[in-house]
């Protein structure tokens, strides 16, 4: 239970709530209040009042993660509160929102109240909310007043959206909420329930929101049983517990059932990103692989139905590229933006075949490897065929319509690629971790082709242009002089000489050659990258570094859980521990909620990780990252029917346990207790010194690993 100003939020699927401390919702240019689905904000305003007072918090307690109580009193807040009067409203949202209402008075005498919920829907679309344009709608806003209800609609040609509004209590209605007259005798309470629905109505009169809820196949588990059937985490650090409870938690908050009926898969982020993306989801299925298999199935077939079938310049769409984002909201209805659906990304399509194979290889379900044949030869098809833009052999991205992403790997803000000093490439650019994903999807696509799909010539194929694709980049992208890794190249094929953390993606893709590991190790762990909490997103001498730009000085937990999962991959299984320590770290500061970047500061003048002002919370790979640090802590490896471990801990962490964990195997138990190293020890000296100091014993790449 806490006592805050904050907002406060609530979340199950892509519907949520933020509201602030005391329950009310009002328009707000800071922060995205309201009631949200389907990319809608259908509650815009709710505010509380007894007698014409507002209400202020005493205090909230989230029960759940779509479940909050807020405990409020009438009246300005003051030094000393000793109201006869309180209020707690307990609010749940699903599919809508479910509200208790119950108001207490310990007073002496009876209390005869005005209870009034002041109630407005703007149904501003998340992207004009999140641009700052949420005036001059096309459409027209209208009421329905009844004698048990409220109806606030919004319709635009055939785009039409409600919120109905319902009491259990006899209350009057009108345009701008609803208002209850109660007489509450002394020591007694009233009570009422509250129900906000909303509504897609489409122009035959039905509500597709209804029947989406409504006909899914295999729903989501619900928390208690997901948090059951999740492998049991045991450690001798106790705030990993905390950590790890609480990524399952949002994780399972964050699953979101699209309406193609497949069940449930993670949408990237609460508040901007509560849809289907396709890069975020295959992340965040392989973060959670070996905790909440069902992630990645899903969300293998529901981009596998969404996969482009044709060219279309609008959506930056080709046959067999898989979506980046896929938005209902009026924005997309009327095409103001390219998203219903937008294919602008690079990256989904090759990780997608690495999905499925890893999946495949945790939970041995080849019926659905068979299943998904064809979309998995067209997902690779498509490296070849439509993205290699200039002919080189290189996955690049240019957008083809203005409303388009400019940059279309992970890193898509607009200046997230950049020369050393300072300079934007042209393009086409083609980013170096992207050259990893189609190498890595070609090994593993081989290897789905020779056991799964009785085509032994096409796994041969995969594998030798894989072999040639690693060959070529490690000529092309390698910087000799500074020895590190292009950040991409630019139109010209030119090398965009700006150090960052992509190179560290080369390591868990397996591009990089063996020779050039120990380099790009001691540079990502070195003081330019390395802040001492995480592997910042571009070094510190470079022009464009902020250590609060989005994608220029930030750490991202996501992007370091990756990195070091391919540190251990090379066999540098310390500096991943310490990856992983300095993350863990972080979390602690954020109640066990790792938010989906933070500040690039060095950790030697910060006490503590300084907040990015608007990161996403929860976001979903984020809240994977510390499932990944697990994974490569213990050194979890699927071989055959097997699993391998090999634990490598960081000092401070004592032992780790993880029992159950399931797999094709059934369920096994794993556990560490090494000690590795301390999490604020520097391992690296002068990278020309590195040879002579460091113990070369384990720097190969793992026999073991795809």
């Amino acid at each position: 239970m806490s006592q805050t100003s904050e907002p406060v939020s609530i979340v199950k699927g892509n519907a949520f709530v933020v509201s602030d401390a005391s329950g009310d919702v009002e328009v707000s240019p800071a922060v995205p209040t309201g009631f949200f689905i389907y990319d809608t904000r259908f509650l815009s305003t709710w505010i509380l009042t007894i007698n014409d007072q507002r209400l202020h918090n005493l205090s909230n307690d989230q029960v759940h993660y779509n479940l909050v109580r807020f405990f409020v009193v009438p009246g300005e807040a003051t030094v000393y509160v000793e109201a006869a009067l309180s209020v707690v409203r307990q609010r749940t949202v699903h599919g809508g929102i479910e509200e208790e209402l119950t108001v207490f008075n310990y007073g002496h005498e009876p209390a005869s109240l005005t209870v009034r919920l002041r109630a407005g829907c703007d149904f501003a679309d998340i992207f004009d909310i999140k641009n700052a344009q949420t005036n001059g709608k096309k459409g027209s806003l209208y009421s329905n007043v009844n004698d048990d209800s409220l109806v606030l609609g919004y319709t635009r040609e055939t785009f039409r959206r409600e919120t109905l509004i319902t009491a259990s209590e006899p209350a009057r209605f009108d345009e701008q909420g609803l208002t209850f007259t109660i007489d509450i005798e002394p020591h007694s309470q009233w009570t009422t329930q509250i129900k906000v629905a909303p509504a897609i109505i489409m122009p035959d009169g039905e509500n597709v929101i209804h029947k989406w809820r409504q006909g899914y196949r295999g729903m989501p588990r619900d928390l208690d049983e997901m948090l059951s059937v999740a492998p049991r985490l045991t450690s001798g650090w106790d705030p990993l517990k905390h950590i790890y409870h609480r990524s399952i938690v949002d994780l399972a908050a964050l699953r979101y059932s699209s309406e193609s009926g497949h069940g449930a898969m993670p949408a990237a982020g609460l508040p901007w990103f509560m849809s289907i993306f396709g890069r975020d989801s295959i992340l965040t299925g392989l973060q959670a692989l070996p905790f909440i298999p069902e992630l990645a199935a899903t969300t293998l077939r529901v981009l596998a139905d969404w996969q482009g079938a044709r060219s279309n310049d609008r959506r930056d769409e080709d046959p067999g590229r898989m979506p980046h984002e896929i938005r209902v909201g009026e924005s997309m209805a009327f095409s103001e933006q390219p998203h219903q659906p937008y294919y602008g990304t690079a990256d989904a399509t090759p990780l997608f075949v690495v999905l499925m194979d890893e999946y495949e290889r945790w939970t041995g379900d080849a019926d659905l490897v068979r299943e998904l044949e064809f979309e998995a030869r067209a997902a690779l098809n498509w490296i070849d065929e439509y993205a290699d833009l200039t002919g080189n052999g290189y996955i690049s991205y240019q957008r083809r319509t203005e409303q388009g992403l400019e940059n279309q790997c992970w890193k898509d803000s607009w200046d997230s690629l950049s020369y050393h000093d300072g300079r934007l490439p042209g393009f086409p650019r083609a980013t170096c971790e992207c050259q990893g994903y189609a190498y890595d999807a070609k090994m593993r696509g081989a290897r789905l082709a020779r056991q799964f799909w009785n085509d032994p010539a096409y796994g041969d194929r995969l594998e030798r242009e894989a072999g040639e694709l690693k060959e070529k980049f490690n000529s092309d992208f390698w910087i000799a002089d500074r020895q590190f890794f292009a950040l991409a190249l630019d139109g010209d094929g030119a090398q965009v000489d700006a150090i960052s953390s992509n190179m560290g993606h080369l390591l868990w893709s397996g591009i990089a050659d063996e020779s050039k590991a120990e380099a790009v190790v001691a540079h990502l762990m070195g003081p330019k990258l390395y802040s001492g909490w995480g592997i910042r997103t571009l070094g510190e001498d470079e022009a464009r570094y902020n250590p609060i730009g989005y994608h220029t000085g930030t750490v991202w937990p996501f992007d370091n859980s990756f990195i070091a999962w391919g540190m251990r991959r090379y066999g540098y299984h310390q500096e991943a521990a310490q990856v992983a320590a300095g993350i863990l770290d972080a979390a602690q500061f954020f109640d066990g909620r790792l938010p989906e970047a933070f500040g690039g500061y060095e950790r030697k003048v910060t006490s503590l990780p300084v907040r990015y002002p608007t990161a996403c919370s929860p976001q979903a790979w984020s809240s994977g990252a510390p499932l990944l640090f697990l994974r490569t802590m213990l050194g979890l490896e699927p071989i055959g029917d097997n699993l391998i471990v090999n634990p490598a801990l960081p000092s401070g962490m004592a032992r780790i346990g993880l029992l159950d964990i399931p797999g094709r195997w059934g369920r096994v138990d794993a556990f560490g207790r090494e000690r590795v190293v301390d999490s604020n020890e520097a391992l690296h000296p002068p990278l020309g010194e590195m040879s002579r100091e460091m113990s070369r014993t384990d720097r190969r790449p793992t026999d073991n690993m795809p």
